[in-house]
């Protein structure tokens, strides 16, 4: 087969699954009341914070066009307020989200994507701004947005594991991050400690499938990682459960450390519970439904 056909071949697969994603996101998001959302921070005020390349989407009212005629590019006038309004989201995308142990469940990257796309739209219809954590989708307003997200999360990495992006992390923003947080934690705690320099607050969202919590195996089992970078074979499973959660447990400690001491929160998510506790609880936990 050609390079470009299978090319066409890999996109037109992806943008068949952007429809049933984007249904099940607005009904799950259709599930949550909204109630008044109002100023989006007490105490901020619509002080003068920094200037900004305006972005498609920015409607012409928020050109400053005195400081845009000092050159050829046009800047928006940001103010305290509408930064405290940006919400950027980092899901998962390495080839370990993509594990079910059962054809019932969905995998870790369906429930994450579905849940990441779902807080998008309830901050969208709340009047905030989100976008992705990095340069390539800044956060921005509308449905439009919801759509890009979408199509962003449609792609996976091959790798098993992805680190979590924390470049051009926002001042004083939101953030979310949904994942195993089965990967390499120095690059967690990086993304974590640079936020939180930046005055950066939010959710780390552990997604797990209920065996990896569990972990319910005997006798004679291969273990072998999504991406097929990583085999184990034994005789005697069962013998390795103790020492598995043990490291588990450690791992988990390890995040409530960092999220202590970076003023994030966390929250741990089986793919067998209900989507619909999970997005509730996020919903409360970015603030959104308080204020």
């Amino acid at each position: 087969m050609s390079a470009p056909r299978a090319l066409r071949q890999r996109a037109e697969a992806q943008a068949e699954t952007l429809p049933p994603l984007l249904a099940r996101a607005e009904h799950l998001a259709g599930t949550v009341l909204l109630g008044d959302h109002g100023r989006r921070r007490a105490g901020l005020g619509d002080d003068f914070w920094q200037y900004r390349p305006a972005q498609p989407g920015d409607s012409r009212r928020m050109i400053d066009h005195r400081r845009s005629a000092r050159g050829d590019v046009q800047y928006v006038r940001e103010r305290e307020w509408e930064i405290a309004q940006s919400v950027m989201l980092w899901v998962d995308q390495g080839a370990s989200m993509r594990f079910a142990s059962d054809k019932t469940l969905e995998t870790k990257a369906d429930r994450a994507r579905l849940l990441g796309l779902a807080v998008a739209i309830l901050l969208v219809r709340a009047g905030e701004r989100v976008g992705l954590t990095g340069t390539a989708l800044p956060p921005r307003r509308g449905n439009g947005q919801i759509h890009r997200l979408a199509e962003a999360w449609s792609r996976d990495v091959a790798a098993d594991y992805a680190p979590p992006e924390h470049r051009a992390m926002i001042p004083h923003a939101r953030a979310l991050f949904i994942s195993d947080f089965l990967g390499d934690m120095a690059e967690v705690e990086l993304a974590l400690t640079k936020a939180a320099d930046r005055g950066v607050r939010g959710v780390v969202y552990q997604v797990l499938d209920p065996n990896e919590e569990s972990f319910p195996y005997q006798g004679r089992t291969i273990f072998e990682s999504v991406g097929g970078t990583i085999r184990h074979e034994t005789l005697k499973a069962g013998e390795l459960r103790g020492r598995y959660l043990e490291r588990l447990a450690e791992r988990r400690d390890v995040l409530v450390n960092l999220c202590r001491a970076t003023g994030w929160q966390l929250g741990l998510h089986h793919t067998g519970d209900s989507a619909q506790t999970a997005l509730l609880w996020l919903w409360r936990s970015l603030d959104g439904g308080t204020r």
